[in-house]
């Protein structure tokens, strides 16, 4: 594939996840400004998605919209990954208590993705894409997601994950391994400064695999914050994993109860 074929195809999701984030009509100009795109590229892309009915655009305003072709694109997406729903249950149960960013944690090769989040409803708070990825090495969640691992598929999923990293940020299987003991030892994994510094998480397992893979219930938030309610965080975190858990086979959400 050709590379000006690959960036068309990066800009037209990045339009679609540009509104996602606005949520509003937007002239093309305004488009073409934000993404730092040249206007004539914004007009071909903008009129190629209109083509293919992904969005709408009013002449009088000139302005575009997404149709509901692009909820279409994903609205089945929830049930195939989570079921009846349970696990989403829980993480909405685990965010009215604590009001706390979480979110359910998989892994995608070497990376964690971060497949479902909840924004901090407090005023200090750290912001995370849904759906985005970090290196399995640089963060909690990711350490509990290596957990289940044996030694050599471990091995070479941390050189690989390096690669994928600032020199900086590289660490040692030697150290992947003592945190993984530590997580296996406490049933949980606790992280300051990474990935974001000044931040913190807890993280928990979920017995539930989604899509085949391991998957985690973490929650995160700044430092001072979590640790004045850790144990009480905690605590709500093990009881929803342990929700889930009893929860077979997801036929029907729960309402968990701190």
């Amino acid at each position: 594939m050709q590379a000006h074929q690959v960036k068309s195809a990066m800009r037209a999701l990045e339009i679609l996840e540009y509104f996602k984030l606005n949520q509003q009509r937007r002239s093309m100009s305004e488009i073409a400004a934000d993404l730092g795109y040249p206007q004539s590229s914004a007009t071909v892309l903008l009129k190629t998605l209109i083509t293919l009915g992904y969005l709408s655009y009013d002449r009088g305003e000139r302005a575009y919209f997404p149709t509901p072709k692009v909820t279409a694109l994903g609205d089945w997406i929830p049930m195939a990954l989570f079921g009846s729903g349970t696990i989403l249950e829980a993480l909405r149960d685990v965010h009215a208590a604590t009001g706390e960013g979480v979110f359910i944690g998989t892994r995608n090769d070497i990376y964690l993705q971060y497949t479902r989040t909840i924004e901090s409803i407090h005023a200090l708070r750290f912001h995370i894409d849904e759906g985005s990825i970090v290196p399995l090495t640089r963060s909690a969640a990711g350490w509990m997601l290596l957990s289940d691992l044996p030694r050599d598929r471990l091995d070479k999923l941390v050189r690989r994950a390096n690669i994928a990293c600032k020199v900086s940020e590289r660490v040692s299987l030697k150290e992947i391994e003592a945190r993984i003991a530590q997580i296996r030892e406490k049933g949980y994994a606790h992280a300051r400064d990474v990935p974001l510094e000044g931040g913190s998480t807890i993280v928990v397992p979920l017995s539930a695999r989604i899509q085949g893979q391991p998957a985690c219930l973490a929650l995160g938030g700044v430092t001072q914050r979590i640790n004045d309610n850790f144990d009480r965080y905690l605590t709500i975190m093990k009881t929803a994993a342990a929700f889930v858990a009893e929860a077979e086979p997801f036929n029907s959400p729960i309402r968990i109860e701190f």
